[in-house]
């Protein structure tokens, strides 16, 4: 994601703040020493905004998956090769964030020991591996269907301009939200469906892609509020700075309209009740209880329900769509079954 998910808010100034340590537990904490920048550059260590980054991308293709009647291998197939994609252009975007906030950075306490910001990669060397992340997402889009590259690539301006929002608007969760949904997009594609010939398919795509905007504008809201005093410090601009006393009535009006059109697309792929039960049932319920229990006010309780939210929100919706296309596939069997 293009946050980093790190420590908490900046202490009053009397307070001795910490100095970096290398990382000695978690996967990059076996990684040569001087790999182990870059591996910080892309959140490696913190990969929930790879999950929230490649939910989008299940959830379309799950649902494609359904209108379709798809096998499981290409299925399977084309779900590993979204989560490849996710894990590489999230730390793509990772990087090319804190390039754009390298001079924002050092005086943030949850940012400041970022790998730019202490001086562990210099700027030239953060664009050239951003080259080189860049390329290797191109070479995931590449293995899906020549249409994908259509839809896929426009994504890559949003990518680079997504931190700017946060300079100009109060907003930047929305221009967030557009980045990080763009995976709704892909699904139907990537199984071999033209939406521009198929209204129904169109009209499934954008209700899904809008569903996943206010989802993403509802995580990065509590996402937000772990910054709020730093960012009205350094003068960087929030939905939780804009809203900070109507956080939760606003959060409750996303978890409406996500769902809302969540059950939207579902109505325009033509699914059946294991969906609107599974997955809008499931969204309806986890979103309600994050916004009941979350606590704005402490940083260690936004994180919790950040890191966690993804599984819960996502993965209930995701199992629900799944559950629809098992089902879909077993009647599909049985009627061949039968006609034989």
């Amino acid at each position: 994601m293009t946050h980093s998910e790190a420590t908490p808010a900046v202490p009053s100034s009397k307070t001795v703040l910490p100095i970096y340590e290398a990382p000695q537990t978690g996967f990059i904490s076996h990684l040569p020493g001087t790999w182990i920048p870059y591996a910080e550059l892309m959140r490696l260590d913190k990969p929930a905004g790879t999950y929230y980054l490649f939910f989008p991308c299940l959830f379309s293709t799950l649902l494609a998956a359904s209108y379709t009647a798809s096998g499981l291998l290409p299925v399977s197939t084309t779900t590993l090769c979204f989560f490849s994609g996710a894990l590489i252009m999230r730390g793509a975007g990772c990087t090319i964030n804190d390039l754009w906030d390298r001079n924002l950075d050092p005086h943030v306490a949850r940012t400041r020991l970022r790998p730019i910001a202490r001086g562990a990669v210099t700027p030239f060397k953060a664009l050239i591996f951003t080259g080189f992340q860049l390329l290797a997402g191109l070479g995931v889009l590449l293995q899906f269907p020549a249409s994908c590259l259509y839809y896929g690539i426009p994504s890559l301006l949003l990518v680079a301009t997504y931190p700017l929002a946060k300079r100009v608007t109060h907003y930047p969760q929305f221009v967030l939200g557009l980045t990080f949904s763009w995976g709704a997009f892909m699904g139907f594609p990537a199984l071999g469906v033209d939406p521009l010939a198929d209204s129904a398919v169109l009209k499934a795509m954008a209700a899904l892609y809008a569903s996943c905007v206010s989802w993403t504008v509802s995580y990065d809201m509590i996402y937000a509020h772990m910054d709020i005093k730093d960012d009205a410090k350094v003068g960087i601009k929030s939905i939780a700075l804009r809203h900070e006393k109507e956080t939760k009535a606003v959060l409750s009006g996303l978890a409406v309209v996500q769902v809302g059109l969540l059950a939207a697309a579902g109505t325009a792929a033509g699914v059946g009740p294991v969906f609107f039960i599974g997955s809008c049932g499931s969204a309806a319920a986890t979103l309600g209880f994050m916004i009941w229990k979350v606590r704005l006010n402490e940083i260690s309780n936004c994180w919790w329900w950040f890191t966690n939210g993804a599984w819960l929100t996502g993965g209930g919706i995701a199992g629900g769509m799944l559950a629809e296309y098992v089902l879909n596939s077993q009647q599909k069997i049985e009627a061949t079954e039968s006609d034989g």
